[in-house]
């Protein structure tokens, strides 16, 4: 098949050898996928990759890695042992691991271990117990970015909110979209974006159901929380969601925030950063790390899009096969490009 096989810090699009689905598993040909900050990340801090205790994510630089990790795909085959709840031709999606010996030895993220090849590929293995058979009309674009949304959902189901406290979202990409989509599922109202591009901004308060937009380069975010609450006479603390990742942001929101504010970081910081204790001890700030989306945000998101609730699609701003997918990532590190981009590693189709 072919795919995008990262190697020694190189990508290249090319053959390799067609993946083989062990017992419980099954063949898919990947119908679309969708490209992830995640992506970036790997690749660019492999000692990440080197020194991941978990065992989930590997990177060893003799070795091919096909990254991706958000994905449909058409079942055309079938590993020793599978039931019959997937016939060839179901279209079928999964949570992005790959249990191995069916759990008992763990797991590893497909995309990101060299014995678990991702989607960025013609074909891809699943296990067939943690699948999902989508047998709706939703279309395979909006079904391959359920993994993104789904984070999203997981934070603002874990911020809990109150009646009367307003929700900050700091960025607008991928998962500052799933956020602000999460929010207005649930009806809150009203619902503050804050990012540097106009057309981010614009796309999350038309396609999303964010309120208010705020571009950070002249107010900042907290201020014009500060000027709702008043208002609106709503005298709850903030609810920000870091979506950006970016070193010292995160300082920057306790610096600013009001007395019990609760920070939910969503941003990847793959470089570390630094925190002064003692700001955020007298802000009496709350801030929760990571953690998610567990399988009820992925499998609820998954069933939001294939029932019609949730539309992703607005996100997808691009659309490439598999020779572009290294200029698209390219484009993912600069955040140069569209929220979302998409690849169909098999053509288009209908």
């Amino acid at each position: 098949m072919r795919a995008v096989v990262l190697r020694a810090g190189q990508l290249q699009v090319r053959e390799i050898p067609d993946p083989v689905p062990g017992p419980g598993e099954l063949l898919l040909r990947v119908l679309s996928t969708a490209i992830c900050a995640s992506d970036v990340h790997f690749m660019d801090h492999p000692e990440l990759g080197i020194d991941d205790p978990t065992g989930r994510s590997l990177y060893d630089a003799d070795r091919d890695v096909v990254l991706g990790h958000e994905f449909i795909g058409e079942v055309i085959g079938h590993g020793p042992g599978c039931s019959d709840q997937f016939p060839v031709g179901t279209r079928a999606t999964s949570i992005p691991i790959r249990l191995v010996n069916g759990g008992a030895d763990g797991a590893h993220i497909i995309g990101q271990h060299p014995d678990t090849p991702g989607s960025f590929a013609e074909l891809l293995v699943v296990a067939e117990s943690i699948a999902r058979p989508v047998t709706s009309d939703a279309s395979d674009d909006a079904v391959a970015l359920t993994d993104a949304f789904a984070v999203g959902e997981f934070y603002v189901r874990s911020a809990r909110l109150e009646p009367g406290e307003i929700p900050i979202v700091i960025g607008a990409g991928a998962i500052g979209l799933s956020a602000v989509a999460a929010l207005a599922r649930r009806g809150v109202e009203p619902i503050i974006v804050s990012d540097f591009q106009a057309d981010r901004r614009a796309l999350a308060c038309k396609e999303f159901g964010a309120h208010v937009a705020v571009d950070p380069a002249e107010r900042s975010p907290m201020d014009v929380w500060r000027e709702l609450r008043a208002e609106r006479n709503l005298w709850g603390p903030a609810v920000v969601f870091e979506c950006v990742g970016a070193s010292g942001l995160i300082q920057k929101i306790v610096e600013e925030s009001e007395m019990g504010t609760r920070i939910y970081c969503a941003g990847g910081w793959y470089t570390g950063d630094t925190l002064d204790i003692t700001t955020a001890t007298r802000q009496g700030v709350t801030l929760q790390f990571g953690g998610g989306p567990w399988p009820q945000d992925w499998y609820g998101t998954l069933d939001a899009i294939v029932a019609g609730d949730l539309d992703p699609t607005p996100s997808i701003g691009m659309v490439v096969p598999l020779d572009e997918v290294p200029d698209a990532l390219d484009l993912a590190r600069r955040s140069a490009g569209p929220a979302r981009i998409i690849v169909h590693p098999n053509g288009d189709h209908t």
